[in-house]
């Protein structure tokens, strides 16, 4: 059988991405989104995840501002009581933010304002003095840091040596690939999921996950939460945001423990 699954599993967490709930707003409300009739709410949207069994909230706050607001993330986190996972630039009007918010968790993300959504792993080998004070900086703070990379050994390497508590795998290899390639993609992210854990990070995972996808997710070792954000909000267009998050958990629960 490919991919057998040969460990031990723990519980796996979800934390659901709810920036696209904020998108489908700015198209109608980009420049009033505080208006008290701006929809969807991204607070509401919030609690419904919560109502359907997320573990946590994760929503980034551009430098663009496409979707989410600062504003937006002050009331999710005075509001909504589950665990905030901030995405953000390695910026310091980022870090400034983040120190502000005191989010549960952040996690370090590449950004560029021509991008439709993030299309890689931080590149932490270029970057590693900066992002090692920026990691410094935040867990100062009291937030745990996470790093968002590809599924590539020298970056999990890199990651480790910045200090940061977690790595987030990047899995849009997987989930663009064709049947061809699946195997290929699959083989990596295991690979990074071991060598991160070996390494002492804890493992996260995330980006094109859906629910088709996940059983393969499933099949990497090591993982503690998984950030799924566009398959939810594409979902829960259908079927209710809270419905959306309790059909993901169920799929979650599947997998041995």
């Amino acid at each position: 059988m490919p991919f057998e699954v040969l460990w031990i599993r723990m519980s796996l967490l979800l934390g659901v991405n709810i920036d696209h709930v904020a998108t489908l707003r700015q198209a109608r409300y980009a420049k009033t989104p505080d208006s008290p009739h701006a929809e969807p709410c991204v607070v509401a949207a919030g609690h419904d995840a919560l109502a359907g069994g997320a573990d946590s909230l994760t929503l980034h706050v551009r430098g663009d501002r496409r979707h989410m607001q600062e504003a937006d993330a002050l009331r999710i986190r005075a509001e909504i009581p589950l665990p905030l996972n901030l995405e953000m630039g390695v910026t310091g009007e980022m870090v400034g933010m983040a120190l502000k918010l005191k989010p549960d968790f952040v996690c370090l993300v590449p950004e560029a304002r021509m991008e439709i959504t993030t299309e890689g792993g931080l590149d932490v080998l270029a970057g590693l003095a900066n992002i090692r004070t920026v990691v410094a900086c935040l867990q100062n703070a009291g937030i745990k840091v996470s790093l968002f990379v590809d599924p590539d050994l020298k970056q999990i390497a890199a990651a480790a040596a910045t200090r940061a508590q977690m790595i987030e795998l990047h899995t849009g290899g997987l989930s663009n690939a064709s049947d061809d390639t699946v195997a290929t993609e699959m083989s990596r992210l295991i690979d990074a999921a071991m060598a991160g854990h070996a390494a002492g990070l804890q493992v996260n995972a995330g980006h094109g996950i859906n629910y088709t996808n996940i059983t393969r997710i499933l099949t990497i070792p090591h993982l503690a939460e998984l950030n799924i954000g566009h398959s939810i909000v594409a979902r829960a267009v259908r079927v209710g945001m809270t419905a959306a998050v309790r059909e993901m958990k169920d799929l979650m629960a599947d997998y041995p423990a």
